[in-house]
């Protein structure tokens, strides 16, 4: 065996080992090189990340982590929620960068079944949660929190987000009766460095304590909005940008009157929002918009009712100068019905971030709760920790109409799943009667699923009472990304003689 050959079967055995899932199959002897399209596969590991809840004694807060069954995956896998200072069982020999393991706070057993944990009072910190093999897909894991009383007392609810390096948060204030904390949680084992940037209706509010903010490893750090400008504002957009390493990221707002909830980051700026699902009671709507670039932007405002799009009397359209935080009340712009606020460039597209601050209930009894524009459901979307009396799902079209599946659960302590479609017309907004399962016990999770049609976005509100207060949050639906595009790869061994 010659000195050539013997290069060419280790530049194979190299290439093979790179590439992984490359097979082993000649080139085809017609020449054809055209590119195969990239396989949809089942992603193979999730982390998520749920801030700390409360700082309040008298919180109670109930985690529930839910994965849709999907085709494809591996018959293995586990999913955990833990402590951001704690490590999992398989990761404490020989890492001091966390504490030994302790019981996971929710730990699920199989997929298509909610798993459920809780914890009480003011130390509950910041959870890390990983999914991996079946429980990897769609994963997602909801955090509620009851506050009887104090600032921001009520409902407050999020959905623990993937780790990422920039998120926009319009909707934020430093308002006198406001308190509000940027929570960052880093899950990762070294530190991250973050910097938090503000912008008010005049543009860029000086601050120099929101650069560099180190997140040390496996911990979360809350940042109170107020110690970093001495200017109060009543409307803000929140930037977080990550310098190196990851976090996630969520903005807590209470509020002396009007209680509180968790403000999620806006979908990436782009020129046409949707903000899903303003709950058909709501007494006040405010909207907050940013544009991050250089130019202005004008937006059409549009509410997609039951029955039509419905300009906003009096608030056609809105005016937003870049770099400045523009917001308009927009009242009780439901009028009784359910609906989802649609903006779209009047002229050239500019990119935009937006939110939209809800308060339902009168006088002593209001409550407090935001909706971030999202994005569309597209293949697969799902909440957890629904109830039979107290969710509400929104399923809004703003194109064409759309045939959309919605799936229900198993129930966390028993029932059996249950299926239901709509049909939701274009243009318009429905509360639909979301399926329940059989014999529920427990709580369930919501899965929805586009069939045809147009584009599909979605949320969730959830209502409960505390102290005679009635209180709500509000979660969209985005589409889960429980799959990757994975190229299809064929093996050419002719690179390997090339000079």
């Amino acid at each position: 065996m010659n000195r050539t050959t013997l290069s060419l079967i280790a530049g194979a055995t190299a290439l093979a080992a790179v590439t992984g899932f490359a097979t082993l199959s000649a080139p085809s002897a017609s020449g054809d090189s055209t590119a195969k399209a990239a396989a949809q596969l089942p992603v193979e590991r999730t982390s998520l990340l749920c801030p700390q809840p409360s700082t309040s004694d008298i919180a109670e807060t109930a985690y529930t982590s839910f994965t849709p069954v999907s085709k494809g995956t591996s018959d293995s896998g586990k999913a955990e929620l833990r402590a951001a200072t704690e490590k999992s069982a398989d990761d404490t020999d020989g890492n001091k960068s966390g504490k030994s393991a302790d019981k996971p706070v929710v730990e699920p057993k199989e997929p298509g079944k909610p798993a459920t944990g809780d914890r009480s009072g003011a130390e509950v910190p910041a959870l890390v949660g990983t999914a991996e093999g079946k429980f990897a897909p769609g994963w997602t894991v909801q955090e509620t929190t009851e506050v009887a009383a104090g600032a921001g007392r009520g409902l407050l609810g999020t959905n623990c987000t993937a780790p990422d390096t920039e998120f926009w948060f319009p909707g934020a204030s430093t308002a006198a009766d406001r308190t509000d904390y940027v929570h960052l949680t880093n899950p990762d084992d070294s530190a991250a460095v973050v910097d938090i940037q503000l912008y008010g209706k005049d543009g860029t509010l000086k601050s120099t304590v929101g650069d560099g903010i180190t997140v040390q490893p496996h911990a979360g750090e809350q940042i109170l909005l107020s110690t970093l400008t001495d200017d109060p504002q009543t409307n803000l957009t929140v930037h977080v940008t990550v310098r190196s390493g990851r976090v996630g990221a969520a903005v807590q707002a209470l509020d002396e009157k009007l209680g509180g909830d968790w403000l999620a980051a806006s979908a990436d700026p782009t020129g046409s929002l949707v903000l899903p699902g303003i709950p058909k009671d709501a007494t006040s709507v405010r909207l907050v918009a940013f544009a991050p670039g250089d130019a202005d932007a004008d937006l059409k405002v549009r509410l997609a009712s039951p029955s039509a799009l419905i300009t906003p009397a009096g608030n056609e359209t809105l005016h937003v100068k870049s770099g400045m935080t523009a917001a308009v009340d927009l009242g009780d712009v439901t009028r009784g019905e359910a609906g989802s606020l649609i903006l779209t460039p009047t002229g050239a597209s500019v990119p935009v971030v937006a939110a939209l601050r809800v308060v339902r209930g009168k006088g002593d009894e209001q409550e407090t709760a935001f909706i971030p524009a999202t994005r569309p459901v597209g293949t697969r979307a799902t909440v957890a920790q629904n109830s039979s009396k107290s969710t509400t799902l929104a399923l809004t079209a703003p194109g064409g109409t759309a045939e959309v599946k919605v799936t229900a659960s198993a129930g966390s302590e028993g029932g059996t799943a249950a299926t239901k479609t709509f049909t939701i017309k274009g243009g318009t907004t429905q509360n639909v009667e979301a399926p329940v399962p059989s014999g529920l016990k427990g709580t369930y999770a919501l899965t929805v699923e586009p069939v045809s049609g147009g584009s599909v976005y979605a949320s969730r509100m959830l209502t409960g009472t505390q102290e005679g207060v009635s209180g709500f949050t509000v979660q969209t639906l985005p589409d889960d990304r429980g799959t990757v595009a994975v190229p299809q790869t064929e093996q050419d061994l002719s690179v390997l003689l090339k000079r």
